[in-house]
């Protein structure tokens, strides 16, 4: 009952905001009310821990001032300094005022100034803001109410559970352009469940709002024990990657670039890679990719990215490192000629874990039917891991997911504990050996795979026909051909079939009128 009450109240708080967009594109509108929200986060956070210090400090007012005043007793909680012309409750003091959108943008620009880490991260845009005075003010008394106070742990994690409310809604109505930076919570807790990073160094190389992130930290006993590096290459994005993290406590390093180009992070190897890349990338500069790059295991083409992806983010793994992400289901048997070669490498060289096949309409943004990889260094049977490199976990999940709207489809919790916990016992020593279950997964041997031309889509290997998608095209033509001209010539024999019996039906019918006419002469 609790859930249903917080999640109808963030519903009426998006639409109240929802209704003032004015002549701003819908697609931008998250660049404006998402730092309005991070702003009172941060406010929140500076006046819970000045009342902190005067409480500690309330018998002797000299120490209280000097504490009080001392930038180190904030950073060294994770606390940044706002001052007076940024504090939430002068901007509400001040929110009828005409220059309104002078005063947000001087409070960000202030807040940057005592805190360097946060330069860049939040936008000074209002005064460019092309929505009336007056709707500003609404947004501030939207974010003023009693629930957003900071007066508890709660209401400062409901600011957080807001923004995050914020961009899915964002990313469900905007189309293309609102969920470019964002991945549906279900997606994002199977692949966190399925790594399960519970201790060191998590790398999301796109990682967009960071999300992955997030529910990592939340997965984890105790966050602070992951580590978190990331990069972007949209500016905007990064901005709500960074104030979403740090919304949810999570210290993340997120660095802008283009991954596959101008990798930030050439020497870090991770426990977790974790990422949502975009998919079937063209034309992305494969060219501009040294035959010499550390990251290459194969040849790259400049007509998919797909596989300059993987082999990114093997690169990036230390020794006993897993990286799980979303990949379009064309990369599962695609013959295009590089990717094929990487394909067969990760297969030959025992670095493919799992792949899972997932429902469609999963994504507010495209309708690809998209899949899970799982890349491993950790197949070898050491620190606790079943000896596995010469198998492939399969799993089937095109069945699963519940209709939550009529455009888009969610895993529930059960289907991502049953998707995981087949996984897990394929992974660990101690766990329960994996059985296969028809139709569902399949552990497939290396020699299998190889036999099936190194395709791997689950649905060949667990027992189920495999998706129409799959077939040539040449092939799908010709089977629609045939069975449409048997059709044709099945629709002929009707209709001579009809139109003798409409034949007999007429000679009758005129006996019958001849025989009626006759007894009537008669009579």
């Amino acid at each position: 009952m609790a859930v249903k009450a917080e999640i109808d109240f963030q519903k009426e708080l998006f639409e109240a905001a929802n209704k003032m967009r004015g002549s701003v594109a819908p697609a931008d509108y998250k660049h404006y009310v998402l730092p309005l929200i991070f702003l009172r986060y941060l406010s929140n956070k500076y006046e819970q821990s000045c009342n902190e210090l005067e409480q500690i400090f309330a018998e002797n007012e000299e120490m209280q001032q000097g504490f009080v005043s001392d930038s180190h007793q904030y950073r060294d909680k994770n606390v940044f300094v706002v001052p007076k012309e940024a504090s939430w409750h002068y901007i509400m003091k001040n929110a009828k005022q005409p220059n309104i959108k002078e005063i947000l943008d001087n409070a960000m620009k202030r807040i940057e100034e005592e805190n360097p880490e946060l330069t860049g991260v939040l936008p000074q845009i209002y005064q460019g803001l092309n929505l009336p005075v007056e709707n500003v003010a609404g947004l501030i008394e939207i974010f003023s109410r009693d629930v957003f106070s900071g007066s508890s742990e709660d209401s400062i994690d409901i600011l957080g559970r807001t923004y995050e409310y914020f961009i899915s809604s964002f990313a469900s109505s905007e189309g293309n352009r609102g969920g470019e930076f964002f991945t549906p919570s279900c997606i994002v807790e199977l692949l966190v469940e399925m790594l399960e990073p519970k201790r060191g160094i998590v790398f999301d190389p796109a990682c967009g709002s960071g999300g992955m992130f997030i529910q990592s930290g939340r997965y984890a006993p105790n966050k602070k024990s992951l580590l978190f590096y990331g990069q972007e290459n949209v500016v905007t994005t990064v901005r709500l990657g960074k104030m979403n993290v740090l919304l949810h406590g999570i210290n993340a390093e997120i660095r802008l670039g283009d991954s596959l180009l101008n990798d930030q992070f050439p020497e870090l190897k991770a426990d977790y890679v974790i990422a949502n890349p975009p998919f079937n990338q063209k034309d992305w500069g494969a060219d501009r990719i040294s035959k010499s790059d550390p990251r290459l295991i194969g040849p790259v083409t400049n007509s998919n990215a797909n596989y300059m992806w993987m082999q990114h983010f093997l690169y990036h793994l230390n020794d006993a490192g897993s990286a799980g992400f979303v990949m379009a289901n064309g990369a599962m048997t695609t013959n295009v000629k590089e990717e094929k070669e990487v394909r067969k490498i990760l297969v030959d060289e025992g670095y493919i874990d799992c792949v899972v096949q997932l429902p469609e309409k999963l994504f507010f943004t495209t309708g690809i039917p998209c899949c899970l990889f799982f890349l491993s260094k950790n197949r070898d049977g050491k620190n606790g891991y079943r000896a596995r490199r010469n198998k492939i976990l399969f799993i089937d999940a095109r069945k699963m997911g519940k209709p939550v709207s009529r455009k888009q489809k969610a895993l529930s919790k059960e289907e991502i504990d049953k998707i995981a916990s087949v996984y897990r016992a394929f992974k660990y020593e101690h766990a329960k050996s994996c059985e296969n279950i028809e139709g569902f997964c399949k552990i497939a041997k290396l020699e299998e795979v190889q036999q099936n031309d190194y395709k791997l889509t689950p649905s060949m290997y667990v027992g189920t026909e495999a998706e129409e998608e799959d077939i040539p095209f040449e092939q799908k033509i010709a089977e629609l051909t045939k069975r449409l001209l048997e059709q044709f010539e099945e629709s002929n024999k009707l209709q001579e079939k009809i139109k003798q019996n409409l034949e007999e039906l007429m000679y009758r019918n005129g006996e019958k009128s001849n025989l009626v006419f006759k007894r009537e002469k008669n009579e």
